[in-house]
């Protein structure tokens, strides 16, 4: 069994490629985010430990996310191996992952910050309906969101200032995971700043 590492800063577009890498793979996508949620959902053991620890507000230790990427992939959908999305995002993580799964390839999507927070901070939704908009990429229709009852939404934290702190985070955590595995000889770094063809086309190469 062997698995897939995907990381990259926010707004890279690392869910639109994680989809299409499971759906060519088959490999199931996990994320911590969600696999916390759902053990403590079913109220395993693990997910007790972990609901402890979020419900004084404090993180997750280490030794009990790799507990619960143990109870994950002993599932029947994870026989071939699975995706790790945003996981690890630290060296003593990756390092405690490789004594339970053999990771084989590490995708990276870059993109320059200031192109992160041009995306971020000119997205925007309607209210209403959902839809999804931008300043320069997809701006609202002159006549309104097609739904008929345009209201605009911004997210609060989706400024400059918010942005480029969540980007200084990232690359201070990553920058050693980076160079940790790319002296596995398993680490790809992947242009994200192009068409998205263009991104999963790299992304399957490097894979096969």
């Amino acid at each position: 069994m062997s698995s897939i590492v995907l990381f990259g800063p926010p707004g890279a577009g690392k869910g639109t490629q994680a989809e299409r890498i499971t759906d060519t793979t088959g490999l199931p996508q996990i994320s911590t985010g969600d696999m916390l949620r759902a053990a403590v959902k079913a109220g395993t053991e693990t997910g007790k430990l972990a609901k402890s620890f979020m419900e004084a507000g404090q993180l997750v230790p280490d030794e009990v996310i790799i507990d619960l990427i143990k109870e994950r992939i002993t599932l029947p959908d994870a026989k071939d191996g699975v995706m790790f999305d945003g996981f690890p995002r630290t060296v003593p993580q990756a390092e405690a992952l490789a004594t339970i799964t053999e990771v084989s390839h590490v995708i990276a999507i870059e993109v320059p910050d200031e192109r992160i927070v041009e995306r971020i901070c000119g997205r925007y939704s309607c209210a209403a309906c959902g839809s999804v908009y931008h300043d320069t990429f997809n701006p609202v229709p002159s006549e309104g969101c097609a739904c008929g009852q345009w209201q605009e939404k911004r997210r609060a934290d989706d400024n400059e200032a918010t942005v480029t702190s969540r980007l200084q985070a990232y690359h201070e955590q990553t920058s050693p995971l980076a160079a940790w595995y790319r002296s596995r000889g398993i680490f790809h770094q992947i242009d994200g700043d192009r068409e998205i063809d263009a991104i999963t086309a790299d992304i399957l190469a490097a894979l096969n």
